[in-house]
């Protein structure tokens, strides 16, 4: 019986998704596939997925003829799958040895749902910046009648869909649909109505995640600060306690988050522009955005250094201050 379908979605991750598959292969057994799909790369991520995979009868490639997006894909990768279960893998993040062995373990209770802790590294792996994503010290199950107890628990471990295990009966029945263009489908497959069976949390960090690998780009802002919390205040059958324990509903109001995104590099007179110049804003609110988005960027980020070096940021949030586009400088060094 195939129990568990590793499943990644992938686009243009020729540079990457060797190394990925590589930590996954080695632990591949008769209850395992690994399936990918392949949102119509234009790279070579089909013939390194290829040459990576070839002669292994557990493992399939699916090129799709056009990009769906992230949501889309991973939706096709579940309905693709054979396994019981459906790891949503990611494409550039890697697998710890004995991953795959722990997952099968926590499957034999048959939960609807397995979260997997995860560590937060750079991007070459040399640095750990968050040990646990999740500060979970033992393993822990939630019982299907607690939604509130897991969106609070577990949320922000589940804003990584490589955390995610989740039995593939229970996606399938549900409106996968509804969530596309989210950026988060599996979070909200998995509250858009109470598990039916339990969810195991596993405490152990089995997944290395490549942080900063991501585009650094404005669109950061509208998913933190607009796609995530429009999906988590979706969920009327969770709780207000709950929901804001994970995020505010308008997170955008705060200017202290505003300042933070900015330091980053995501919020700026462009940002503003597009996202918060016609929100319904007190005038002094509005004055405190627009007075924040127009200050120098560059300048505004010196002055976030200057002063993490007075009051010590966490090695995730200095990492983050070091890949904001605006902290180079015109020789190509660190501000």
């Amino acid at each position: 019986m195939l129990r568990l379908s590793i499943c990644i979605a992938t686009h243009n991750r020729g540079g990457l998704i060797g190394e990925t598959l590589a930590s996954i292969l080695p632990q591949l057994s008769d209850a395992t596939e690994l399936l990918v799909v392949d949102g119509a790369s234009t790279d070579d991520t089909q013939q390194v997925v290829l040459s990576c995979i070839a002669g292994r009868a557990n493992c399939r490639y699916v090129c799709l003829p056009e990009k769906g997006g992230v949501d889309r894909d991973y939706a096709r990768s579940v309905e693709l799958a054979g396994g019981e279960y459906c790891w949503l893998m990611t494409d550039d993040d890697l697998v710890v040895p004995g991953a795959v062995v722990r997952i099968l373990a926590a499957l034999e209770s048959g939960p609807d749902l397995v979260a997997v802790n995860a560590r937060v590294d750079n991007l070459d792996f040399s640095q750990t910046l968050v040990p646990r994503k999740l500060p979970l010290a033992a393993d822990r199950i939630i019982g299907p009648a607690s939604p509130d107890e897991l969106l609070s628990s577990a949320g922000d471990l589940l804003t990584f869909i490589g955390a995610v295990v989740i039995r593939r009966a229970l996606w399938l029945e549900r409106d996968a649909s509804r969530y596309f263009n989210s950026d988060f489908v599996h979070v909200g497959v998995i509250f858009q109505a109470p598990l039916s069976r339990h969810t195991q949390l596993i405490a152990d960090p089995l997944v290395r995640i490549r942080y900063g690998n991501a585009s650094w780009s404005e669109r950061t802002f509208e998913i933190w600060m607009f796609k995530w919390p429009a999906l988590v205040w979706s969920f009327d059958q969770i709780s207000e306690s709950a929901r804001r324990a994970v995020c505010a509903r308008e997170p955008w109001r705060d200017v202290s988050r505003l300042a933070a995104l900015k330091a980053r590099g995501h919020y700026t007179s462009r940002a503003y522009a597009r996202w918060l110049k016609d929100r319904p804003l007190s005038a002094l609110a509005r004055l405190a955005c627009w007075a924040l988005a127009a200050f120098p960027d560059r300048l505004f980020h010196r002055l976030v250094r200057a002063w993490s070096r007075v009051r010590p940021l966490s090695p995730a949030a200095l990492f983050e201050l070091q890949q904001s586009r605006f902290a180079i400088d015109t020789n190509g060094r660190f501000a």
